[in-house]
């Protein structure tokens, strides 16, 4: 009979936790919630106790595994493109309790808990947290690799809100990790993610926000040049209590979506602001000169906003590009313009530019290693890929539109980016030494893999 392979010997030990190919539940649980991704690892487990991950990345290693931890598998494309021969995909999603410390404005989470799960417990207290826009994207997966959310322009990436840090590292320690404890990890964890570890629980700070001035404007993509150039004149000047997102959109006819943007190409400027309601009136008086179609930007409960952007709740197959922008040029708009404004013949659903700045643009005291996100916008562009003759007309038509910004595309933002790219273009030099150092001190063998992994040498070819 031939000898097992390390999968089937991982299996043999934890029968009950791990799932290899020809298994029903390998289907189920290698499957990320970006469709358009086939992960096929040597092995899947869904732990659903720290304990649980010790003892699979202690038999993984002993086995010759690489460990790829993955929570919601959003951004699944770029790990899944290094191959996953060789690794066990260890899913956090069996792991989702919340527990909001109101008196301390402290939320605990553990690791495949999703954003809706904490905006909501926490809103409950009249708190909010630095969420993104999308409810159903992981907490940790945001969190550990930056974080621009609704508020961010005021208070920062949410890295940099995390207090606390739970992780298993590649001794199979499980190490509590904070500003007094383990604090090289605990600095290398913002920003440097899955890396360097496993992590199984983070504790973050909630804000004293109960409601916010927020909404949505909307007008037909025959509007896009006036509305952009508007926003981009606007954008350098705009107070850190206001955080903004332009978007040319293309939307399809499903019927979840709200009635007067199904099935229609449109502008939309969404955001909150953290100030009063004329505040939030005086700041939005230019746009709404611009006679939007659509205007529904009031007073709304803290906890409401997490669905404003109107990203898709249940697994969707997606391909998408991404990077930080210095401030728009007369090159650049026209080129977008010429990409995804109306006429063009494309297949790029979303084209968003989020606005940066403000506190993004700072290092606070504490921060992580990653402390601030340099340029004006972060460009994401997105196509449906429902098929693979979608995928690959959606690969080109995001990569034109993103190279439409080439003159001033400055980096990498990692959340953004969902295919492989040099990780060391997210931070710099000082920075990347010291994660190259710390992970080799903590992980010498490489036991980790991540979407994009921190190692020396050469520089990766970017696939952005």
């Amino acid at each position: 009979r031939p000898a097992l392979t390390p999968a089937r010997r991982l299996k043999a030990r934890f029968p009950e936790l791990v799932a290899v190919p020809g298994d029903e539940a390998y289907e189920r649980l290698r499957t990320p919630w970006n469709l358009a991704v086939q992960q096929r690892p040597a092995a899947v487990a869904e732990p659903v106790t720290a304990a649980q991950v010790q003892q699979l990345v202690w038999a993984a290693a002993d086995l010759g595994l690489r460990i790829a931890p993955q929570g919601t598998g959003h951004g699944a494309q770029a790990l899944a493109a290094r191959g996953l021969d060789d690794v066990l995909l260890l899913r956090t999603t069996g792991m989702t309790a919340v527990a909001v410390d109101a008196g301390h404005r402290l939320a605990r989470v553990q690791a495949g808990a999703i954003w809706d799960d904490l905006v909501c417990a926490a809103g409950g207290y009249g708190l909010a947290a630095l969420h993104g826009s999308s409810p159903d994207v992981g907490v940790a997966g945001l969190a550990l690799g930056g974080g621009i959310g609704w508020y961010a322009r005021r208070f920062g990436l949410t890295c940099n809100s995390v207090t606390a840090l739970d992780v298993v590292t590649a001794d199979g320690a499980l190490l509590h990790t904070g500003p007094d404890r383990h604090a090289e990890l605990f600095w290398a964890l913002r920003g440097g993610g899955a890396n360097l570890g496993v992590v199984t629980a983070l504790e973050l700070r909630l804000l004293p926000i109960a409601d916010v001035y927020a909404g949505r404007m909307v007008w037909g993509l025959d509007r896009y040049e006036h509305v952009l150039r508007f926003w981009n004149d606007w954008a350098r000047d705009a107070p850190e209590e206001i955080s903004t997102s332009l978007r040319a959109m293309r939307f399809p006819p499903f019927p979840h979506l709200p009635e007067e943007l199904r099935g229609r190409a449109v502008v939309i400027l969404d955001g909150a602001v953290t100030g009063s309601d004329e505040t939030g009136r005086r700041l939005l008086a230019g746009f709404r000169a611009l006679r939007p179609e659509i205007d529904t930007w009031a007073r709304v409960p803290a906890a409401g906003i997490g669905r404003m952007h109107l990203d898709p709740e249940v697994p969707t197959p997606a391909v998408g590009r991404g990077g930080l922008v210095r401030s728009l040029d007369e090159a650049a708009i026209a080129g977008l313009l010429a990409a995804v404004g109306p006429g063009a013949d494309t297949a790029v659903l979303m084209a968003e530019l989020r606005q940066l700045g403000g506190a993004l643009g700072r290092v606070p005291d504490g921060a992580g290693a990653l402390g601030r996100l340099p340029g004006d916008h972060a460009a994401y562009l997105l196509a449906a890929a429902p098929t693979a003759e979608h995928a690959a007309r959606g690969l080109r038509d995001t990569t034109a539109a993103l190279a439409a910004l080439a003159g001033v595309h400055s980096g990498h933002y990692l959340n953004l980016a969902e295919r492989p790219v040099d990780p060391r273009t997210a931070f710099d030099d000082a920075t990347w030494r010291r994660l190259l150092a710390i992970r080799a001190q903590l992980d010498p063998a490489g036991i980790f893999l991540a979407q994009h992994e921190f190692v020396a040498g050469p520089a990766v070819q970017s696939a952005e």
